[in-house]
């Protein structure tokens, strides 16, 4: 399975896993604090930027098993990683098995809502992905401008209108040609549910991150999260949205960093 991806830095090896639509220059904003410290590898999720899909079925599972063959090819396992909404559902996937990871920073992650909350996240990406898709044309005078990109990005960030207009530009080109998007979504939502991990399994540190004013995976559902992996700390990004990289970049950067430190 080819996966495309970059490699900054040196040190220990540190996996950054992107969310649903990115590919990895959504972690631009920290992209070169961590590669300071650390040996970052960023990949594209199959379906995503420019690797290649996956040959039949495409889910949180089969998603799973591609990164982990990718850790086991390139000689990875057991490296510390970092996941962001999709991303940050895959590291705690990943966690669950064994063996594959070191610490893990799960930042938004998907897949812990409860009854009604699925379906405004599944009603809200579509609308959101339907509108940027048939605004392609004009994306780059729209990125340009801070209001604009406030209301583009609105249930993504508290902050879009300090973000590069390069950085967005390129988020809505990757979420309006993704591949893989539409059924990785169905299984997000109608999907096998996200299984946990019981009290002491883990023996490296595990944060779930989240946003006080994440408009997509609502700040309630981090308790269900912690239910579930009861041995993960909880950190709140106040005044931050779906993506605390984004919003917070420096508080991001110093919580990987102090997270996953020998």
């Amino acid at each position: 399975m080819l996966i495309n991806y970059v490699r900054r830095g040196e040190g220990k090896p540190l996996l950054l896993v992107h969310g649903l639509g990115s590919n990895w220059r959504s972690w631009q904003t920290i992209l070169n604090s961590l590669a300071a410290e650390r040996a970052v590898v960023a990949i594209d999720l199959p379906g995503f930027g420019k690797s290649p899909p996956l040959a039949g079925e495409v889910s949180v599972r089969t998603l799973g098993n591609a990164v982990e063959q990718f850790l086991r090819e390139h000689d990875l396992l057991g490296s510390d990683a970092v996941g962001s909404s999709l991303g940050a559902r895959l590291v705690l996937e990943l966690a669950r098995r064994g063996g594959v990871l070191g610490s893990v920073i799960s930042l938004g992650p998907g897949g812990f809502w409860g009854g009604w909350e699925r379906y405004v996240y599944q009603s809200s990406i579509c609308f959101s992905r339907r509108v940027v898709r048939s605004l392609q044309f004009a994306m780059p005078a729209i990125t340009g401008h801070e209001w604009s990109r406030k209301l583009l990005l609105a249930q993504f960030s508290a902050k879009a209108a300090q973000l590069s207009p390069a950085l967005v530009l390129e988020e809505m080109r990757s979420y309006a040609s993704a591949e893989s998007f539409s059924l990785i979504l169905r299984d997000l939502v109608r999907g096998a549910p996200q299984e946990g991990l019981a009290t002491g399994s883990r023996v490296k540190p595990m944060v779930i991150g989240w946003g006080r004013l994440d408009r997509l995976c609502f700040p309630r559902q981090a308790a269900r999260a912690q239910q579930l992996f009861p041995d993960a700390r909880l950190h709140w990004f106040e005044r931050c949205g779906h993506f605390p990289h984004w919003d917070a970049p420096e508080e991001t950067s110093r919580l990987i960093l102090e997270t996953t430190a020998d």
